[in-house]
């Protein structure tokens, strides 16, 4: 799964790297997902890649587009706790890719609503028994973080969804998405055994097609090559909290237990 990430670029150096229409309120705050964020969480709004047509105009040719949107998509037909406001479900941050064409909330997004999730690398906590001796079947959580080799920003495979309050004759459009996760392979196995799934340049137009379903083989687990440019290391817990949010969350920090590091659970450097 992908339940934390982190994210350095903004709207506007992202629209000029993607030759993309900034379509964000550039003045948000870092919260709001904007800017820099190193500890992005559910519920936050995020940057998101579409491809889409001019509004009114589907004979023109489809753009890149940078959008915000809340991570958590929320189905189009939520009801409605107060005007303008979607009842509270669980957070869809996560589809898996394998079912997502077939699952009701996200079964439509998989058709004409696709999306790319920027990011810097994501997290995901090593469990291993406790090795202070605690309580019993009490285990303990190292975070690692997962980015490319070589510094550049991951785009990972997304849905996204238009809610409106239906009862509200000028509802303001709420934008939603969720990040489609896979099977982990190669290396990354040895961290979890989910992985959000990476989408690559050479098919990013066939993924973003806002006229045409994506080939069912992008939602596939790709091969161990996909990943291969990606790596591992242990993180301090404070990424442990949604209130922490710096750059002290990605220092490196000594690899876990013995036991963990003869395993090969910890060190993948």
């Amino acid at each position: 799964m992908c339940g934390r990430y982190a994210t350095t670029t903004d709207s506007g150096r992202l629209a000029v790297e993607l030759d993309a229409i900034d379509e964000t309120d550039t003045g948000t705050d870092a919260r709001s997902g904007g800017f820099t964020n190193y500890n992005v969480a559910p519920t936050t709004q995020v940057l998101t890649v579409v491809e889409r047509h001019e509004h009114g105009n589907n004979e023109d040719d489809p753009q890149l587009r940078i959008r915000r949107m809340r991570w958590g998509l929320i189905p189009v037909w939520t009801k409605t706790a107060e005007p303008g406001v979607p009842v509270k479900g669980k957070p869809l941050f996560n589809a898996r890719a394998d079912k997502a064409a077939t699952t009701a909330s996200f079964r439509d997004a998989v058709k004409y609503r696709r999306c790319l999730v920027p990011m810097d690398g994501w997290y995901e906590w090593v469990v291993e028994p406790d090795a202070l001796g605690g309580a019993k079947g009490k285990v303990a959580k190292h975070p690692f973080y997962m980015s490319a080799a070589d510094g550049s920003t991951l785009y990972m495979a997304g849905l996204w969804s238009v809610w409106r309050d239906r009862s509200l004759e000028q509802s303001r459009p709420l934008l939603s998405c969720t990040i489609l996760t896979t099977d982990a392979v190669g290396d990354l196995t040895r961290i979890h055994d989910r992985m959000p799934l990476p989408m690559p340049r050479q098919h990013w137009d066939a993924w973003l097609d806002p006229d045409h379903p994506a080939p069912a083989t992008l939602l596939e687990t790709p091969s161990a090559d996909v990943v291969s440019g990606i790596v591992a290391r242990p993180v301090p817990d404070l990424v442990n909290s949604v209130r922490n949010n710096g750059p002290e969350l990605l220092a490196e920090v000594s690899g876990g237990s013995a036991d963990a590091e003869q395993t090969g659970q910890i060190s993948l450097l």
